[in-house]
């Protein structure tokens, strides 16, 4: 039955696009008659893998539609909020109403962030001070095993007596240098600064 309806799902998918078989089979390499006789003669029975991938991709569908199996389910990586709360303070800060909870991540993203399992947090940026790096209502993802700075700036949450900041963070001289990208930020207040991790990922809805 799977086979017999990948075969149909091909052809009424041909139909839809306007696109014949033959232009199709020599799209994929193979002689004009490749897809007409998988279709009408049941020759081959299944589609070879590389095909029903490059048909797949062509017409915007999922390779389950033409007959490749499902794909086995990865557990999602969990994504803890930052557990800690923020007071209000300049520049951007972390709001506390998401201070608690649990989110999830793909897999795939997160193994291409290189975020080892339970290094990863999940905060929402609010202030201005970031921008345009970073926006009032932005989510970003930091990496919690990342806290040292190097010479090249990059972006940190940071700690300064009772608040958490989203800052570009550089070492200079043995010492960590701390800016806003926003000309018009508030001076970052004096205090220890406390480097809770790097931030990896920026989640932002459409503007």
């Amino acid at each position: 039955m799977i086979v017999q309806n990948a075969r149909s799902a091909l052809e009424a998918l041909a139909a839809r696009d306007g696109v014949s078989l033959s232009a199709l089979s020599q799209m994929l390499g193979r002689n004009p008659a490749y897809l007409q006789q998988y279709i009408r003669r049941g020759s081959p029975r299944t589609l070879a893998e590389g095909d029903r991938r490059r048909l797949a991709d062509f017409f915007g569908v999922a390779e389950t539609v033409l007959g490749g199996a499902e794909p086995s389910a990865e557990p999602r990586y969990r994504l803890p909020r930052l557990d800690l709360a923020a007071s209000a303070g300049p520049g951007a800060y972390v709001d506390a109403e998401v201070a608690s909870g649990v989110e999830t991540l793909d897999p795939h993203l997160a193994r291409r962030l290189r975020l080892a399992p339970g290094a990863g947090s999940i905060l929402r940026v609010r202030g201005t001070s970031m921008e345009p790096a970073l926006y009032d209502g932005d989510h970003i993802v930091i990496d919690r095993h990342d806290r040292q700075p190097a010479r090249q700036p990059a972006i940190f949450v940071i700690r300064i007596g009772e608040t958490l900041m989203v800052k570009r963070v550089s070492l200079e001289g043995g010492r960590l240098v701390i800016r806003s990208d926003h000309p018009d930020a508030p001076p970052v207040p004096d205090g220890e600064v406390g480097v809770i991790g790097r931030v990896v990922w920026q989640m932002r809805a459409w503007r």
